[in-house]
């Protein structure tokens, strides 16, 4: 029997992670971080992006690379000590604009055509991961693209696993897979806004 959570994690897990190292996850220092984010910038479809959202940014190492994609990019994390932190890394990136905030409770307002949510998806249980891939949806522009990253090992303290939330956004109403592909310990996958664009031009252009 599972014993993994059924609710979202809380701001309070997250200061006892932070409590322990300002970097837990080796974001900055790991040669298998540094892979998996090359491999995430590697499968944008697009050289350059208008609006991104980075939901989950911890200390800012991936947001700064995603920031020389987009024209302006908003970050969003619970942590104020993983912020302080990405706000120093960022700090020559004037178009990052980061965020103390929960996401799904909390979101900035406004469409994105980038949206990013790379090892947080898994910390959303019950109702509220239903509602952060509708939140999600709904903010993504026609034509714009959501990427996915997430750690597939299990996690007995998150309440779900890389490949659940996967295969859930999979059936997201609204969304079109385009590829995915699986790597060392990680699950990536990307995603269209399905419909129809104001001025005319439907999903293929």
């Amino acid at each position: 029997m599972s014993t993994r959570p059924n609710h979202s994690l809380e701001p309070a897990y997250f200061e006892r992670v932070y409590a322990r190292d300002v970097d837990p996850w080796g974001f900055a220092s790991s040669e298998y971080e540094c892979a998996k984010y090359a491999d995430t910038l590697a499968a944008l479809p697009r050289r350059t992006y208008r609006r991104g959202l980075e939901v989950g940014c911890s200390i800012g190492v991936l947001t700064l690379r995603l920031a020389e994609r987009c024209g302006t990019l908003d970050a969003l994390d619970v942590h104020e000590g993983a912020l302080a932190e990405a706000r120093r890394r960022a700090a020559s990136a004037r178009h990052v604009h980061f965020h103390r905030m929960m996401f799904p409770r909390e979101a900035p307002v406004g469409s994105y055509d980038l949206i990013v949510v790379s090892e947080v998806a898994y910390y959303w249980g019950g109702g509220e991961f239903d509602a952060a891939r509708e939140l999600i949806t709904a903010r993504l522009e026609v034509g714009g693209h959501l990427v996915l990253v997430h750690y597939t090992p299990e996690a007995t303290d998150y309440p779900l696993t890389g490949d659940e939330v996967h295969e859930r956004f999979l059936t997201a109403p609204g969304l079109r897979h385009l590829r995915g592909h699986r790597a060392d310990r990680y699950r990536l996958d990307v995603f269209e806004r399905a419909g129809e664009r104001a001025d005319g031009g439907g999903e293929g252009q």
